[in-house]
């Protein structure tokens, strides 16, 4: 017969349920992530900076016209920041300036592929742009409609909200070119780093 004083079972020792969890995967750099992207959030990502360049470019173009001139004017004369451009330009001078700038932004942020440095420059000129408009939300007479806020109007209130979004695509945009001009740097250098065969 068996006594329990002989049956010693050897038990390894139980970790904590935390030390059983598998470790993190270490941090990857932003071109192995992005092998990894879902195919949808990639077509999401030159959605949002080409859809943001024909937008840009499109609003710019249109700045030529007496229309859209005319249509800007109450905005800018409304503005302690901007109203002053009156004193320097005509209202279509200024518009079809406000225009060009807009076109070239719009550019420069298409570039992304050829040059991210250009590109970084376009998205920071359409921050700028989208600042300014958005300012226009607190300087225009009727950007609430009868309730106050938060009910905005359709003209101007909606009409400038929507460039909100426009500002935080050009953010982004901003972002992955300076990103862009990094991993260029870091693989610039560790090019000339190797040596030669």
């Amino acid at each position: 017969m068996l006594h329990s004083a002989n049956l010693h079972v050897t038990r390894r020792p139980q970790r904590p349920a935390e030390a059983r969890q598998a470790a993190p995967e270490p941090r990857r750099p932003a071109s192995e992530a992005q092998k990894g992207e879902h195919p949808v959030a990639v077509a999401g990502r030159q959605l949002v900076r080409y859809a943001l360049v024909v937008v840009i470019a499109w609003i710019g173009a249109l700045k030529y016209s007496a229309y859209e001139a005319a249509a800007i004017h109450p905005l800018i004369a409304n503005s302690p920041l901007m109203n002053w451009f009156y004193s320097i330009l005509s209202v279509r001078a200024l518009a079809a300036t406000l225009g060009s700038l807009e076109i070239i932004a719009a550019v420069l942020i298409a570039l992304r592929v050829l040059s991210p440095r250009l590109s970084a420059v376009g998205s920071a000129m359409a921050i700028v742009l989208f600042l300014g408009t958005l300012s226009f939300l607190f300087t225009t007479p009727g950007v609430t409609a009868g309730g106050g806020f938060p009910v905005l109007s359709v003209l101007p209130g909606q009409f400038l909200l929507k460039d909100l979004v426009l500002l935080g695509a050009s953010l982004w945009t901003l972002g992955d070119s300076l990103a862009a001009i990094k991993f260029r740097t870091r693989s610039g250098a560790s090019q000339r780093d190797e040596p030669s065969r």
